[in-house]
């Protein structure tokens, strides 16, 4: 898949002499007896499919809630929509976790894929935890989705990863009170090396696999590693969680809905190293859109506190829940999936943990480092042409040191896992 090159002033942020500029990970993953963890035990499932039909008309129901832009008109006599065409098969990892609780609703609803795209979701989670999924199962069921088909509920790979459209890998060893950093990251090798196979051997070929198990951009890369014969292209990883902070920390500021702002940026890694950068974001002040810079007026507390907030709010997430970011995560993982699915609206991007092969910014390439990105046609496209200032590079820089000492030690495990 071919990246085409996006300008900067095709999105109306004024573009100057483009500077060298570079990329960190913290934590999704549910703590320890919640569910993350490999998935894929051979061993059998206590659980079989349960089908879910359609029971109404897409036309009629007012259960389906208001249609997608990009979805055809209801009872308008026109082509019928595409309710009872082909089920999007969607696979979550680490099924039985807290994301995945909050999750899976989201999806099965039609909020992510559309409200007349019948689903097929698999569950895939360890052994131990398939009691716990048993639960998940029977809340699905219970909440009697039409769009809900089949739910398929596994600990075994080569069901979980068959003929998948969209893979989203929740489930990851999370880091345990005395683990080293290296010892975490070896853990992970194995898993994502595991689901990276499977999805070589088992998937379609133009399945879309996002990561969002920790150390997420590179338990992507070895994934994407994993599985030659998809492209690389189609892997990401989950910054859109540390993106919709950084919109929100400016929109709390402002006064002004989230909405209200566009175009921040999450350079780097999905840790305490990445940079979020607002230099060419855009906010919307009684009618007038203005630079968040221009809008605020307060370059200490942009260069400060608000980068500090957003890189360490995951932590304090924790300190005060004692529980990693569940709702939150799952509302950023279908913003993601949702604009892959359906692309990014005119005028605006998004940060995304992609492949960093032809950037311009200085990024070393065959690393999975965030970058602004808008969406197509379900393709990516790096948005280039933005001016990197001394600033913005040095903190570019330092979370890409980061992600290739992550990468030099994964790919150290990799050969041995």
């Amino acid at each position: 898949m071919g990246k085409r090159v996006l300008q900067a002033r095709d999105l109306g942020v004024d573009a100057g002499p483009c500077k060298a500029g570079l990329a960190s990970s913290f934590n999704f993953t549910d703590p320890p007896g919640r569910g993350a963890g490999r998935a894929g035990v051979p061993k059998a499932s206590p659980l079989g499919p349960s089908a879910f039909e359609p029971r109404c008309v897409p036309a009629a129901c007012p259960s389906l809630g208001p249609r997608l832009p990009s979805e055809p008109a209801r009872g308008s006599g026109g082509p019928a929509p595409p309710f009872f065409g082909e089920p999007v098969k969607v696979l979550v990892t680490g099924a039985a976790g807290q994301i995945a609780y909050s999750l899976l609703y989201s999806i099965a609803k039609g909020d992510v894929f559309g409200k007349d795209q019948p689903l097929i979701l698999v569950l895939l989670d360890i052994t131990p935890m398939m009691t716990v999924l048993e639960g998940v199962v029977m809340e699905l069921q219970d909440c009697a989705l039409p769009l809900l088909r089949e739910v398929i509920p596994t600990d075994k790979e080569e069901v979980a990863f068959k003929d998948l459209d969209v893979a989203i890998l929740v489930g990851s060893m999370p880091r345990r009170e005395g683990m080293e950093r290296k010892d975490l990251l070896k853990a992970n090798v194995k898993i994502f090396k595991s689901q990276g196979s499977a999805l070589d051997k088992y998937a379609k070929k133009t399945v879309k696999v996002v990561v969002v198990g920790n150390p997420a951009n590179t338990n992507c890369l070895i994934a994407s590693k994993s599985a030659p014969s998809i492209p690389k292209e189609n892997f990401s990883c989950l910054t859109r969680l540390d993106h919709n902070r950084a919109k929100s920390q400016i929109a709390l500021k402002l006064g002004v809905t989230a909405n209200d702002v566009k175009n921040v940026i999450i350079w780097g890694n999905h840790s305490s190293t990445q940079y979020p950068d607002v230099n060419h974001a855009k906010v919307n002040v009684k009618g007038k859109e203005v630079g968040v810079y221009e809008a605020i007026k307060d370059d200490s507390w942009l260069k400060g506190d608000f980068i500090l907030t957003v890189q360490q709010r995951g932590a304090a997430v924790i300190k005060a829940r004692k529980l990693s970011s569940a709702m939150s995560a799952a509302k950023a993982i279908c913003d993601h999936v949702r604009d892959i699915w359906f692309g990014t609206p005119a005028g605006e991007f998004v940060s995304m943990g992609v492949i960093s092969d032809g950037n311009s910014y200085g990024v070393p390439e065959d690393l999975l480092y965030s970058f602004p990105v808008v969406i197509k046609n379900k393709t990516w496209k790096f948005v280039e042409g933005l001016p990197i200032n001394d600033f913005s590079r040095e903190k570019m820089e330092l979370t890409a040191k980061e992600l290739t000492e992550e990468k030099e030690t994964a790919v150290e495990f990799l050969s041995s896992a």
